[in-house]
């Protein structure tokens, strides 16, 4: 059985961005596996980091990330797909104090894409998949940055198709695109999906769904609003993926 790996940076990047292609490959007899990397528990959270949470309606005692977690496992399930869970700490976690700052250069002295690395070598050892799948960093978020640098500094070889950062592609507040040159050598893909799989998906993170599109009918016009496309570079020779019957 052939495998497919999506390194997401945040818990819902992979499904907001590829979750229909993911699904659809899930449906062809493929293994899919759904690895994020920043969904550490971090106790105690204070200042801007607590934020992220009781702004979404969470009170300073809940475990937000243990939330999280949860949330992807039931996303995930609606893609047919296994989630693998890294614990490394988001961007709030790390040094930085607002929003911001989350969209502006990744610190001098965050070294988040070397422990990120260090956590993908060995997974790709492990699992040996036939394809990944992995974001572009359109918007231009620290997490997402690290995480394409994390894999830069991997270099795998395997076929790679590089997402669309949905909804940050619908978005003029956060235009920045920082690898566009470095992909712009691979020649871009729509990929085949299955929206109805993606939006199920999607849904699952609640706690999310407010704040990215003003709550569950917001998830379902932006949605809408795409078409049901989803856009890829693709580096490398990828298996063919074919549509639904």
């Amino acid at each position: 059985m052939p495998l497919a790996l999506a390194i997401s940076p945040h818990l819902d990047d992979a499904a907001f961005s590829a979750g229909g292609a993911l699904a659809l490959l899930a449906r062809q007899g493929w293994e899919v596996v759904v690895a994020t990397i920043f969904t550490a528990t971090v106790p105690d959270p204070a200042g801007f980091a607590l934020a992220c949470q009781t702004d979404k309606g969470l009170p300073p005692e809940a475990d937000y990330m243990a939330i999280r977690r949860e949330e992807d496992r039931a996303a995930c399930a609606a893609l047919g797909a296994r989630p693998l869970h890294l614990p490394l700490r988001e961007a709030p976690h790390r040094g930085y104090a607002s929003a911001a700052a989350l969209f502006a250069a990744p610190r001098s002295d965050d070294m988040a894409h070397l422990d990120a690395a260090a956590a993908i070598e060995p997974l790709l050892e492990e699992l040996r998949p036939d394809l990944l799948l992995a974001p572009q960093a359109i918007g231009g978020h620290v997490d997402h940055v690290l995480t394409v640098r994390a894999l830069q500094l991997v270099d795998s070889p395997l076929p790679t198709l590089w997402w669309r950062d949905f909804p940050y592609t619908t978005r003029a507040d956060t235009p920045r695109r920082p690898f566009e040159a470095m992909l712009a050598r691979y020649p871009e893909t729509r990929l085949p999906t299955d929206p109805a799989a993606k939006h199920a998906a999607c849904a699952a993170y609640a706690t999310q769904l407010g704040f990215q599109f003003g709550g569950a009918d917001g998830l379902a016009r932006a949605l809408a609003a795409t078409g049901g496309e989803e856009i890829a570079r693709a580096q490398g020779h990828a298996p063919p993926l074919t549509r639904a019957a």
